[in-house]
């Protein structure tokens, strides 16, 4: 009888599984049939704009700037056509936060994984949004980004699947895409990088909100000022318009070249609930500190005074301010305010521009939602410790990892090691530490070895790898900033933030292990760390940098390889930069 019951248990585990396995293909299947491709038709473009009512020339898609919002469901295939109508220029467009899982060439990073577009070319991005969340895209050519080719990507989570929002809200959403902007051309900002001595951007001329600011137009000097229309359409106030009582999802992404921001709605709690496409555990906070390349989700109440109108406000924190606040109007449906007329107080100022305990305490509240929480491995295989220290090289201020400082290859590094090219880049790889155990970060150091370099990290495909980002003081004294850094190709998980110069034998153990927040992009906080773990397990070529334009552009970046002999047949577009006997055209 035993033995009969026995058989009768396995046979109904068996049975059960198999039903198991059945129900999870069927939801597969009807995730397949569910999933569609999504078309866009891009021109890119120089056009004359008046994003802060200053008349200035502005890489656009189709004509305007910011460009479109890509709008898909999780799992649909989006495809991009480029056409680049620049004529003088070559372009990339990055779409930041997207994976790329099993189209690597598809990243959109010049140098890295493609050759670019040059003039007057047609290029097809073609990829799956593999995660619902909020992202964005922007050019990743030169300081293209810093003059206008950007925009927002929204990614709806698939009906009935794993990843249903957490949370509930009855109102709709609005779209806030943060931005600075100067009033120099990219050109002019990118000579001035390189020139003896340095010819620093200087701080933005105004802050927008999804393309709209609004420049002093009387503060210009007289022969500019005709330049300046205060009247002009494109910097006319953005209005977000609520109804009473209703609960909106707002989606935040910050795609500035060099500000760190603290964005309020006047009067509002935010909760937040979202960051880079990942659920978090709900807090709620009165402002929320955004770092360039960082995508935020929070759910506010329409509870207030439905009879007067709200500021939006954006302000510059982490660098002494030296930009007017942005501003944006929030609208109540049926008020006696009309939507455009100016809030009866002043727009809020933010928190202090340095006060970094505040800025750390929110990067240490927001942590995993627990129904949405993916642990991370126990323990890394491979520890990198990367200090970022701001150099002079051959008389040119330059930012190093490690003391050496990143340039990108002529020949993309996919291109190079898919082919097997010799001589394409540095084939040394670059160090994975510094002298952890002496190196003041408090002081100014001479660094005198510094270097340059477009050597990559080759990393076990599969394994799990700690990144450590140290920051220090740069050449002026106590002077240190904060830097955002992105990792293309992947999502990490954010173990720990610190003050001072991180050991690796004391702090490691103080990591979160039980419910740290997966992000692309974290921020090092002045004369802090932050720690990372990912599983290098997306074949291909990813940089890893920091987001502020300018950094990158001097220097402060790397790249990692991992699992290259995974990657299947590459695109001829992406090569076209390349001959084929491996030189460059």
């Amino acid at each position: 009888m035993s033995g009969g019951g026995g058989a009768m248990e396995s046979s109904l585990i068996a049975k059960h599984l198999l039903l198991c396995c059945l129900f999870l293909v069927a939801s597969a299947l009807a995730a397949v049939a569910q999933a569609k491709t999504v078309h866009e038709h891009w021109d890119i473009s120089y056009q004359f704009t008046h994003s802060d009512c200053v008349r200035k020339l502005a890489v656009t898609i189709n004509g305007g700037t910011p460009g479109p919002t890509i709008r898909a469901v999780q799992g649909d295939t989006v495809v991009v056509t480029v056409k680049n109508l620049l004529m003088t220029e070559n372009v990339a467009i990055h779409w930041h936060g997207i994976r790329q899982l099993g189209t690597p060439w598809a990243d959109g990073t010049e140098g890295v994984t493609q050759c670019p577009i040059l003039p007057g070319d047609t290029f097809e991005y073609r990829f799956v949004v593999d995660r619902p969340g909020t992202y964005m895209y922007h050019a990743h050519y030169g300081m293209q980004r810093s003059a206008g080719l950007n925009g927002m990507i929204v990614v709806a989570a698939a009906p009935g699947g794993p990843d249903a929002e957490p949370f509930a809200y009855d109102g709709g959403e609005h779209d806030v895409l943060l931005n600075d902007w100067w009033h120099k051309s990219t050109y002019e900002q990118a000579a001035g990088l390189a020139a003896v001595p340095i010819e620093w951007v200087g701080e933005p001329k105004s802050l927008l909100i999804n393309g709209r600011g609004r420049y002093n137009c009387s503060a210009m000097a007289s022969d500019a000022a005709a330049a300046c229309n205060a009247t002009h359409p494109e910097c006319a106030t953005q209005v977000f318009a609520v109804v009473p009582g209703k609960t909106y999802r707002f989606r935040i992404a910050s795609v500035t070249s060099l500000s760190a921001l603290n964005f309020e709605i006047e009067g509002h709690e935010m909760t937040v609930v979202e960051t880079d496409g990942h659920y978090v555990k709900p807090f709620v906070v009165k402002n929320l500190n955004i770092y360039s390349g960082e995508t935020y989700s929070v759910l506010i109440k329409a509870d207030q005074d439905p009879n007067r109108n709200y500021w939006l406000a954006s302000n510059v924190v982490s660098r002494k301010p030296g930009t007017p606040t942005g501003t944006a109007v929030l609208s109540y449906y049926g008020g006696r305010s009309s939507p455009r007329a100016p809030p009866p107080t002043s727009p809020p100022a933010g928190p202090a521009w340095d006060d970094t305990a505040y800025r750390i305490n929110q990067s240490l509240a927001t942590v995993a939602h627990p129904e949405h929480a993916h642990p991370p491995p126990p323990r890394a295989d491979r520890t990198i410790l990367l200090l970022n220290s701001q150099n002079k090289i051959d008389g040119r201020v330059k930012w190093a990892i490690n003391n050496v400082s990143f340039t990108l290859p002529h020949t993309p590094y996919l291109v190079a090691l898919k082919r097997r090219l010799r001589g394409a880049f540095d084939e040394r790889p670059p160090p994975e530490t510094y002298n952890h155990t002496g190196y003041d970060v408090y002081g100014v150091q001479a660094n005198p070895n510094a270097t340059t370099s477009d050597g990559l990290y080759r990393l076990a495909f599969g394994s799990v790898v700690d990144v450590v980002l140290q920051n220090a003081n740069m050449l002026a004294p106590n002077n240190s900033e904060t830097h955002p850094w992105h990792l293309h190709g992947h999502d990490f998980w954010t173990l720990g933030y610190g003050v001072g110069r991180f050991d690796p034998a004391a702090h490691p153990p103080a990591f979160n292990l039980r419910d740290p927040v997966m992000k692309n992009t974290v921020a090092v906080h002045p004369y802090g760390w932050t720690a990372l773990r990912f599983r290098a397990d997306n074949p291909g070529v990813w940089a890893f940098h920091c987001h502020i334009e300018a950094h990158f552009f001097m220097g402060m970046g790397v790249a990692f390889e991992e699992g290259i002999e995974r990657v299947g047949k590459l695109p001829e577009e992406i090569t076209r930069c390349v001959s084929k006997k491996g030189g460059q055209h």
